[in-house]
Formats: C-alpha cells, sequence, structure tokens
C-alpha cells in the first residue's frame, strides 16, 4: 500500500491496494476489499468487503460496489453506476451469501447504469448511460436502454462492428467473427 496514493480524507480500512492505486477523497474501502495496481477509484465511492477490484481499474464518482462483485483487469464504470446484490432485499434480512456479479476484462459501463444482481458483463462489452442490466452482456455487445437490449457489437477500440457473412474488420486493423451469438477476436 505504500506504493498507491490514499487521499488523506479516504477511509481505507484494507491493505490489500495493488501499487500505483489512487484513491481520491471521501472513498470508503473496507478491510475485505481487494484492489490491484494502477486503478483509480474516484471520490464519493463505497467498496465492501468482499469485492475483487482487477487491475487498471477505473471507478468515477459516486460508485457503491456491494459484495459479491467482482470486476476484472482494466474496467471503467462511469459516474454514478448502480449495482445490486441482493435480488429480493427487506430491511434487516441480510442473504447467507449476496448474488454475485461478475465485470469482465475491459468492460465499460456508462453513466447512470444499473446492473441487476448475478449479471455478467462480457469483456470488451460497453453498457450505455442509463442503461438498465436485467440479463448477461455478451463479450463485445453494445447494450442500452431499459431494458439494456443488444444494439450491435464494437471492437476493443470502442468502434462499432459491421459484420458481413459472419465477419468484421475495424478500421484499427482487429478482426472477428460472429457465430450463434457469439463475437470472438480472430
Amino acid at each position: 500500500m505504500s506504493d498507491s496514493f490514499i487521499h488523506p480524507k479516504a477511509l481505507v480500512e484494507t491493505k490489500n491496494i495493488g501499487k500505483n492505486t489512487r484513491v481520491w477523497a471521501f472513498a470508503h474501502i473496507l478491510a475485505g476489499a481487494m484492489i490491484g495496481q494502477d486503478c483509480n477509484i474516484c471520490d464519493h465511492t463505497f467498496i465492501e468487503n468482499n469485492v475483487i477490484i482487477g487491475n487498471e481499474v477505473t471507478v468515477k464518482s459516486g460508485i457503491y460496489i456491494w459484495d459479491g462483485i467482482y470486476i476484472e483487469d482494466k474496467v471503467f464504470l462511469g459516474p454514478n453506476v448502480v449495482f445490486t446484490n441482493d435480488l429480493r432485499p427487506r430491511s434487516k434480512r441480510n442473504p447467507t451469501e449476496f448474488v454475485k456479479t461478475h465485470i469482465c476484462y475491459g468492460a465499460s459501463i456508462g453513466a447512470n447504469a444499473t446492473i441487476i444482481a448475478g449479471n455478467k458483463i462480457g469483456k470488451w462489452s460497453m453498457v450505455g448511460a442509463g442503461a438498465v442490466v436485467t440479463k448477461n452482456v455478451p463479450d463485445y455487445a453494445l447494450v442500452y436502454g431499459n431494458p439494456g437490449t443488444i444494439k450491435g457489437y464494437i471492437c476493443e477500440c470502442t468502434e462499432k462492428l459491421n459484420f458481413e457473412n459472419n465477419a468484421a474488420s475495424c478500421l484499427c486493423g482487429k478482426n472477428y467473427s460472429y457465430k450463434e451469438g457469439q463475437v470472438q477476436k480472430l
């Protein structure tokens, strides 16, 4: 933790913070949380105990990351993204285990999107601002709306992919295939 920056007005109870991670004012991170290297945890965030955050993750302001949420490397979370971890919440009744949510490598979630507990956000996918995600998001999918629906597929560089004969080439030089609702980089 000595190789990371912790703002004096942040409350960081965990010792599990990677090298070069920055935690800004008014963030509160509980003791059981694990945060990787080169992350940026912005103001007014809260991270519970049973949370794992990978390397090079950006957590913008106003985000609460609850028990049971696993975030892989290179994920971007826009301002005020909302996570849930209980599908049937009641006051003063805590489940023995919270529903798991998985945000995969390189995914981006736009400002004010809501991710309902138990869903998987696929690698390099993009969830648009304000979307309400009620089911799994496939790899490379572009999802927006309420409820969030697939509006297309995107490259790792964020350009929209146009498939012809189940193949797409991006201007950046990457090539993809599409088969049975799945996109794969070639």
